[in-house]
C-alpha cells in the first residue's frame, strides 16, 4: 500500500465518523434540547413556589398599607378629643410616610405598574390633607379637618382606595 492509498483511506474514514457524529447529534439534538427545557421548566416552578409566598404576603401587606392610609381609617386611629389641626396634621403625615417606608420593599414583589398606583395614592393623601389644611381657617380644629377630608372623600365618584385595593386583588389573581 501506498501512503495516497492510506491518506484517502483515512479521509474516508474520518469523512464517515464525522457523518456519523453529525447524524447523532441531529438525532439526539431534540433529545437534549427537551431534557435541558425540562430542567428550565422544573427549575422554574421551584424558584416560583418559593417566591410565590413573598408576593402574596407583598400584596398582603400593600392592602393593608392602603387601609391604614385611607382618611377614614387615619383619622379614627389618630384623632383625640381637642386635638388641634397642626398636630393631626402632622400625625397624619408621619403615619402615612411611616407606613410607605415599612412597606417599600414590597415593590419588589409587585407588579411595578401596581406599586406606581400605591405610590401615588399615597402622594394624593399627603396632598389632600396638607390641600384641606390650607383651604380652613386658622382657628379651625382636627374635628374641622376630618370633617373636610371625609367630605371630599364622599363627593369622589369612585373611592381611589377602594380601587387601588381591587386592583391588588387582580395582580393576586394573575398569579395563579
Amino acid at each position: 500500500m501506498n501512503t495516497q492509498q492510506i491518506l484517502i483511506d483515512v479521509a474516508v474514514l474520518f469523512a464517515g465518523i464525522f457523518a456519523a457524529l453529525t447524524a447523532v447529534y441531529y438525532i439526539v439534538k431534540s433529545d437534549i434540547q427537551r431534557f435541558f427545557d425540562l430542567k428550565n421548566i422544573e427549575l422554574n416552578k421551584e424558584s416560583r413556589a418559593h417566591i410565590l409566598p413573598l408576593r402574596l404576603q407583598a400584596h398582603e401587606r400593600l392592602i393593608l398599607f392602603i387601609d391604614r392610609i385611607n382618611p377614614a381609617n387615619l383619622f379614627v386611629r389618630l384623632h383625640q378629643q381637642g386635638i388641634s389641626i397642626a398636630v393631626l396634621q402632622a400625625g397624619i403625615l408621619n403615619e402615612v410616610r411611616s407606613e410607605y417606608q415599612h412597606n417599600i420593599i414590597q415593590q419588589l414583589y409587585i407588579d411595578s405598574v401596581t406599586w406606581n398606583v400605591v405610590r401615588k395614592l399615597k402622594d394624593d393623601t399627603i396632598a389632600m390633607i396638607n390641600n384641606a389644611v390650607q383651604g380652613l381657617p386658622a382657628d379651625a380644629n382636627g374635628i374641622d379637618l376630618s370633617k373636610t377630608v371625609l367630605q371630599h372623600m364622599a363627593s369622589i365618584e369612585e373611592n381611589p382606595y377602594d380601587l387601588t385595593i381591587e386592583l391588588i386583588k387582580k395582580d393576586i389573581h394573575r398569579l395563579f
